[in-house]
């Protein structure tokens, strides 16, 4: 399960050789093995636009089993900024511009109007092709047994409803709270230097975008983490 990527796509090169290979020492029988990305695989980092293609071209089944990537926040505030560009300022300050850059799409000197925004709404719809459907279509939690993933938290007390608002953008204090009944909540979000295991709760994001360090964690038969990255 692998945490906040932010156009890191060097990292995310290194950490599918090191899923690849520990795939390849771990599993000797007939499991499907599954990689799940917690979203946020755009902004802030240069090279969103690499990441997409890479994780669009893994998606489904293949080499590296069965990959899923959810939506993050991110995600959602360009499909956001997309539908309404006009409100775009907040986006591009969230770690849109390195994303439109990645896109080929430039962004004029000085202060930008409304019919700036839409401009550049535009020429990005128009660069990303079949990266925007992929966007469109990424789904905000996955589940197996009583391991749930998704972005950024769910509400701990009410866990079974997957509140859009709270899996994407989190719930006040969500780190600190108790654990969620009956589940293991694996997400992201959270920056920290390490990854941070708590009660009933696993969050994997380690900055990669400032840190250089990716990470995920493997749940098998015991729980590991792999690093790509310092």
């Amino acid at each position: 399960i692998v945490g906040d990527i932010h156009g890191r796509a060097d990292l995310l090169e290194v950490m599918w050789r090191r899923i690849a290979a520990d795939f390849a020492f771990r599993i000797t029988d007939t499991r499907q093995p599954k990689v799940i990305v917690l979203g946020d695989i755009i902004d802030r980092g240069d090279n969103s636009r690499q990441v997409v293609e890479k994780l669009k071209t893994c998606l489904g089944a293949g080499p590296m089993g069965e990959v899923i990537v959810l939506m993050g926040n991110h995600e959602a505030a360009l499909l956001q900024f997309l539908n309404a560009p006009e409100r775009g300022a907040n986006w591009l300050r969230f770690g849109g511009m390195q994303t439109l850059a990645s896109y080929g799409v430039s962004i004029p000197a000085g202060t930008l109007d409304a019919a700036a925004y839409r401009d550049l709404a535009a020429r990005l719809r128009g660069a990303m092709g079949d990266h925007l459907p992929f966007l469109q279509t990424l789904p905000l939690s996955w589940r197996s047994g009583d391991v749930l993933c998704v972005h950024a938290g769910v509400d701990p007390d009410n866990p079974e409803a997957v509140d859009e608002n709270i899996v994407l953008w989190g719930k006040a204090r969500f780190p600190e709270t108790g654990p969620v009944a009956g589940l293991r909540v694996v997400h992201g979000h959270y920056d920290a230097a390490e990854p941070v295991i708590t009660d009933g709760r696993i969050c994997v994001d380690t900055g990669a975008y400032y840190s250089g360090r990716l990470t995920a964690v493997r749940l098998d038969d015991d729980t590991g983490f792999i690093v790509a990255g310092t």
